[in-house]
């Protein structure tokens, strides 16, 4: 049985393994741990799935807790997906939001077609700016 928590404490070698199992490693720097820490430690919002005591989904979450949440990565190890653990991700991650707080993301390659049919509005006018 998959376990949702949002107080348990998830470390960067923890995350750039799930990251890996989950293929989001390929868009995110899991050579570079110092910037991994810095991600976890400054998500106001992260939600962990757990297999026992094995790491098996995460949502990554900066957010103002009102208005809207930038959901920055939402990873399921290959080995888990389709089995609703991304879905429920998502569903803990608006619990913990207020009741007017919208969710945006920016959606992986081969994640693409999967947020339409959970609910998401696509929208194309998000930019992009990298330093």
């Amino acid at each position: 049985m998959i376990q949702y928590r949002d107080d348990t404490h998830v470390s960067a070698e923890q995350a750039i393994d799930l990251y890996i199992r989950s293929s989001l490693g390929e868009r995110r720097p899991i050579h570079n741990k110092e910037t991994f820490e810095a991600m976890l430690k400054n998500a106001n919002l992260i939600i962990t799935a757990w297999d026992g005591e094995k790491l098996v989904g995460i949502s990554r979450t900066l957010t103002d807790i009102a208005y809207v949440a930038y959901l920055a990565d939402l990873a399921v190890d290959q080995d888990y997906q389709r089995a609703g653990i991304g879905k429920q991700l998502i569903a803990e991650t608006q619990s913990r939001l207020g009741p007017d707080c919208m969710i945006v993301l920016l959606a992986a390659p081969k994640a693409n077609e999967y947020y339409g049919h959970i609910g998401f509005e696509h929208n194309p006018r998000a930019w992009t700016l990298k330093k």
